[in-house]
């Protein structure tokens, strides 16, 4: 599965980089910075040169979105946050990521490379976002009953969104503009609402980032994301292949290395290892030159 791959991720975030920058990344060393260096030209403010930046609900992330309308049912409700709050927040995502480092180093060299600011606040809204317009910027709702494992788990999923995007940017998904894929007609089973039909791009996201969360609970002992998505996950992939037409080539070899996962019985953790880090997944060549 070529979209949780470090090193078709590299590679494609490398290609990324040279469209942006006009100049390739000399090795895996320097990427992390000439991806920084690249989305800085996409989005108001810049990454930080390194690691992580925390921001909170009153920070420029946060004013700047609110500006906009992005994420405004996370941001728009939050409420003022104190001091030993934000301390709390701020201990948790360290420790996440760490969760993250310890379970799959691999996994972790991904979120490393492709998540550069988060804001964390409370809204009442339970979750995170991310938007293909504002790479590397990750937005979190904590709930109160959250642990260390969920806050690695919306770093992920977050992160994980955002590896899309830019796999996206390098070689479309689908043969149709997300505009057109709103439309009805184009609309798919969601692996995480259930029951629930999405636009189809979206409804793909959802199937993709739920697959290392359900990773990351069965290398931790519990059950509870494989036992609610695994039957979910095969309705949506059976779905989206009905309009596998609307995928370009590419697009659809990453939906059947999804689809054919989701087909194991009982669900094959040891192969998403190997997705994460088997060589097997790079070395892909786009279509077109970038």
């Amino acid at each position: 599965m070529r979209f949780l791959n470090t090193g078709h991720i590299y590679e494609t975030t490398a290609r990324f980089a040279r469209a942006t920058n006009g100049e390739h990344p000399a090795d895996a060393e320097s990427l992390p910075s000439a991806y920084r260096a690249a989305i800085a030209k996409l989005r108001p403010m810049p990454a930080p040169e390194s690691g992580i930046a925390l921001s909170y609900e009153d920070g420029p992330w946060a004013r700047h979105c609110h500006a906009e309308g992005i994420f405004e049912h996370i941001i728009g409700p939050a409420s003022p946050s104190s001091g030993p709050t934000r301390e709390e927040w701020d201990s948790k995502v360290t420790e996440a990521l760490q969760l993250v480092r310890d379970l799959n180093g691999d996994l972790s060299r991904i979120v490393d490379l492709l998540v550069t600011d988060v804001v964390v606040l409370n809204s009442g809204q339970d979750g995170g976002g991310s938007a293909n317009k504002l790479p590397g910027l990750v937005v979190m709702s904590p709930a109160d009953h959250w642990g260390v494992p969920e806050y690695a788990e919306c770093i992920v999923h977050e992160g994980l969104h955002t590896g899309l995007f830019v796999l996206d940017m390098v070689e479309p998904l689908f043969n149709r503009s997300a505009r057109e894929l709103e439309k009805d007609e184009y609309r798919a089973l969601s692996a995480v609402k259930i029951g629930e039909k999405r636009p189809l791009h979206a409804a793909f996201h959802a199937a993709v980032v739920a697959i290392p969360l359900m990773y990351m609970q069965h290398l931790r002992g519990t059950g509870d994301l494989v036992e609610k998505y695994g039957v979910s996950l095969r309705d949506a992939c059976q779905d989206m292949r009905t309009q596998q037409e609307h995928f370009t080539p590419y697009g659809r070899m990453l939906l059947d290395e999804m689809c054919n996962w989701a087909a194991t019985t009982p669900l094959d953790f040891e192969q998403v290892a190997r997705a994460i880090s088997s060589p097997e997944y790079a070395g892909h060549k786009p279509a077109f030159a970038t």
